[in-house]
């Protein structure tokens, strides 16, 4: 069993996969969206790539503002949570996302990674981020 994480963005969304033991989460790759409004082709590359590595569920990036309210952002993960379930017949998990990408741009800097190349990556490895908390999460409640 695999789980897929996603940091879904307004022009990107990063993707993440666990191991089949659901121990760590390895990034797999930025989708670039080419119109905030059109999702079909989004949608496709991400049932594509559950397909591929089997996984059973994603975990889906939530969006809230640091006070714990829920803005547009919300609104728009819900919405792309939906069709995501209609699309991969998939259960899709809403994860709270809170400086994930704070956490994974200081790494890259922390690592030396220049900041024009921070930009390409960022995503991909908030994705990680919010997909090792979820299985941190599992973990722990076992």
């Amino acid at each position: 069993m695999r789980i897929l994480g996603l940091d879904f963005g307004s022009k990107t969304v990063g993707v993440a996969v666990s191991d089949e033991l659901l121990l760590t989460a390895q990034g797999l790759t930025i989708i670039r969206r080419e119109s905030p409004g059109k999702l079909r082709r989004t949608l496709a590359q991400i049932a594509e790539i559950a397909k591929e590595y089997g996984t059973e569920s994603i975990v889906l990036g939530y969006p809230k503002n640091m006070n714990n309210t829920e803005g547009e952002r919300c609104q728009k993960t819900q919405e792309f949570a939906e069709l995501l379930k209609r699309r991969t017949g998939l259960p899709v998990v809403l994860w709270d996302e809170r400086l994930t990408t704070v956490s994974a741009d200081r790494l890259m800097m922390e690592t030396g990674v220049r900041r024009e190349k921070r930009k390409q990556y960022v995503d991909e490895i908030a994705a990680v981020f919010i997909l090792q908390g979820y299985l941190d999460f599992l973990a722990n409640q076992k």
